[in-house]
């Protein structure tokens, strides 16, 4: 017993998956009971999963600013989407650029606005608390102001919603629920490149090298301020990549795509720390944010079916600061009685 403790305690993968099991078997006994407004089942299951994609890739985004230490995380992410989200507006819905042209533009408007964060954090040496918050501002403002606060629904837009449809898998694609489309063209290859960026190149390693101990990292003749940098470059770039999957899915480029409501930076801080990320840095897997969001989408997708009317997002929002105080109490308590967070 004291040995099964112990591996949930110390590794974050085996966690979310128990949890991840004991969420969707709860919610299909409560379906099973006639508890929910509306069938808890498979298919509900893979179409909650299109709000996975943004989610899993903002969470990987705040991964890697993260886990470069000295406080790093990104507060600005949220306002990248909707400015970044904007730029693609113009280019592929007003301009009439092609679409890849549009998205890898989009991409390094993202990676652009990015630098901007990692220069004030890295060279100019401003708290990310601090410099990300400016920022967020800042773009979130430019996002409102640069088509007078009007989306643009242009017909190439529009037609993007196919984007976000849901495709049958092949082979078995008959036997299993159709699942978003977006999984396979935006999300799995940000998951490959990030966790490639991170397990197999010299520069993985010297971000998990800086988070730790970034002292120690520059006696040992690392770039610590060039890492640091490019963490923040490469979150600007994912989220100018889900700028375009939140066109597709809105079927229109909104200025408030990724502020409205609670922002998209909150959720996206807490699915990194619930997956084993350590907000000390130096510490975190690609895995682990990935089930760490399917937690979450499952876990609101059911608390939606458990209430009837908008009580269900305001109840979202509590779950939300549950799972993050549980993942800062798992933290504390991992550190004191093993000497390590959960990776």
């Amino acid at each position: 017993m004291s040995r099964a403790v112990r591996i949930l305690l110390t590794q974050r993968i085996a966690l979310l998956a128990v949890l991840i099991v004991a969420v969707v078997v709860t919610f299909f006994v409560n379906d099973a009971g006639g508890y929910l407004t509306a069938p808890y089942d498979f298919d509900y299951m893979s179409a909650a999963l299109i709000t996975a994609v943004p989610l899993a890739m903002l969470g990987l985004a705040e991964m890697l600013v993260i886990l470069s230490g000295r406080g790093g995380i990104d507060l600005s992410v949220g306002a990248i989407v909707s400015l970044a989200g904007m730029v693609f507006g113009f280019a592929y819905g007003e301009w009439g650029w092609p679409l890849w042209l549009a998205i890898l533009a989009t991409a390094g408007f993202g990676a652009l606005l990015g630098a901007v964060n990692g220069f004030l954090v890295s060279y100019i040496g401003f708290p990310a608390l601090i410099a990300t918050l400016a920022t967020f501002y800042a773009y979130k403002s430019l996002a409102i102001v640069i088509n007078d606060q009007q989306p643009i629904s242009t017909g190439p837009i529009q037609e993007l919603f196919s984007i976000s449809k849901s495709v049958e898998l092949p082979l078995f694609g008959e036997y299993v629920p159709d699942v978003p489309l977006g999984i396979f063209t935006f999300l799995l290859p940000t998951v490959v490149a990030v966790w490639v960026l991170l397990a197999r190149t010299a520069y993985g390693r010297r971000l998990y090298a800086i988070g730790t101990n970034d002292v120690a990292a520059r006696w040992a003749g690392l770039p610590v301020k060039d890492t640091r940098f490019k963490a923040y470059v490469y979150a600007g770039l994912i989220s100018g990549l889900v700028a375009v999957v939140t066109v597709g899915q809105f079927a229109s480029a909104r200025p408030d795509a990724g502020v409205s409501g609670n922002g998209m930076a909150l959720p996206a801080i807490t699915i990194a720390v619930l997956g084993g990320v350590a907000i000390t840095g130096g510490i975190g897997r690609v895995a682990g944010v990935v089930l760490a969001t399917l937690l979450i989408v499952w876990l609101n997708a059911g608390i939606l079916l458990a209430f009837v009317g908008n009580e269900g997002s305001q109840y979202q929002l509590l779950a939300l600061g549950a799972v993050l105080v549980f993942a800062a109490l798992l933290n504390g308590l991992t550190n004191r009685r093993y000497g390590g967070s959960a990776s």
